[in-house]
């Protein structure tokens, strides 16, 4: 295995827990955001490979980003995204800081605390929705809204997978400070049913998680592209009912995750949210008339 294609998994961005570039979402930004989530979805796969030792997982992501930025042999699948970057003017900044990510993820299988999980969250999910702003011409002002929102996915996916992580690749972002308080240990991962003292944890990680959906909702009002706003309020809906589902359900013995029907519902009614926020601050910033 000397390639990244050849560890492909197989999932596209319709597999995703949250819509990626949407039908919401402008037709001529939909490329540049699929490039970039091909990219993305190999360098992830790279990293995630039982097949792979360390060594090799580190190379195969150097070669990625040196065919990213032009300094190596092409790859198909940093291709596509090299050329939609030279094509928009933009840099290849927020990919590499992915590709950090995931060589922390080659390298580092524990997190002592949540500061040191937000710090990996500034690498694996901070830089898309960085991403998505600069493709759409968005101001840098608004990327602390925007980070605290993709953290939030961040840490919802990593409580909806934390039984796989340890089962198969040995790998736990739920901070080890907050087990320890609330009484629970790392293998308990690895058991059929949550204990009450790992449901504790999960649950406080899931209120974080809500605290920073919430932290996010700034960035909605603040955006210029009207479809981009949508598709985010849609994902911030999205975001608060798993949330909301985390704090109550164990992702041990039952999957976490909404179905179609219920996606549709949840991710729909953030669309409606978003374009009722939209016409009430229309009407509550338009002039008024004199008599």
């Amino acid at each position: 295995m000397t390639t990244a294609t050849e560890t492909l998994s197989g999932k596209t961005h319709r597999d995703e827990n949250f819509p990626v570039a949407s039908w919401l979402m402008s037709a001529r930004h939909r490329g540049p955001i699929l490039a970039f989530y091909r990219f993305v979805r190999a360098a992830d796969d790279v990293a995630d490979s039982s097949m792979l030792s360390m060594d090799q997982k580190l190379a195969m992501l150097d070669g990625l980003g040196d065919a990213l930025c032009g300094r190596g042999p092409e790859d198909p699948e940093a291709e596509p995204l090299r050329l939609a970057l030279r094509e928009r003017g933009l840099s290849p900044r927020h990919a590499l800081d992915l590709l950090d990510a995931f060589r922390l993820d080659a390298r580092k299988s524990r997190y002592a605390n949540w500061a040191e999980l937000m710090d990996y969250c500034r690498l694996s999910a901070m830089p898309v929705g960085r991403f998505v702003l600069d493709v759409h011409n968005e101001d840098e002002a608004i990327w602390p809204a925007s980070d605290a929102l993709c953290a939030a996915l961040q840490v919802i996916n990593h409580l909806q997978d934390c039984a796989e992580d340890y089962r198969r690749l040995d790998r736990v972002y739920l901070p080890q400070n907050v087990l320890a308080e609330h009484g629970a240990s790392i293998e308990m991962l690895g058991a059929p049913r949550a204990s009450a003292a790992l449901r504790g944890a999960i649950a406080e990680l899931a209120r974080r998680a809500s605290e920073l959906t919430e932290r996010g909702a700034a960035l909605i009002p603040q955006i210029a592209d009207v479809r981009l706003a949508l598709e985010i309020s849609a994902i911030q809906n999205l975001a608060r009912r798993l949330a909301r589902d985390l704090e109550t359900r164990d992702p041990l013995s039952q999957p976490v995750h909404l179905g179609k029907g219920s996606f549709a519902l949840v991710g729909g009614a953030g669309v409606l949210r978003g374009l009722a926020s939209m016409l009430i601050g229309a009407v509550r910033t338009r002039p008024k008339v004199r008599a």
